[in-house]
């Protein structure tokens, strides 16, 4: 898990709870400020979710090559097994 993820999640529950404890209290400043810091929160969640999945394509990427070169090598060896 991305650490980004993880700041993301913290800042947008930070920022939830501010906002709301603005509208309780009237205080359109924590209001704000809450806001944004909950849609900073979203993005930086999103950054990491984003991170998360690009590291898992080229997981993926490398584990296909390597089951097609070993694919590849075994066809080779029934092949050399054939001709013999």
């Amino acid at each position: 898990m991305d650490k980004d993820r993880v700041k993301g999640a913290i800042n947008e529950t930070v920022g939830r709870a501010k906002r709301q404890a603005g509208e309780w209290t009237g205080n359109t400043d924590a209001q704000i400020s809450g806001a944004a810091q909950q849609v900073k929160g979203s993005v930086q969640k999103a950054w990491g979710n984003l991170k998360d999945a690009a590291r898992e394509a080229d997981d993926q990427v490398h584990r296909d090559a390597e089951k097609a070169s070993q694919d590849e090598a075994a066809a080779e060896r029934r092949d050399l097994h054939k001709t013999k």
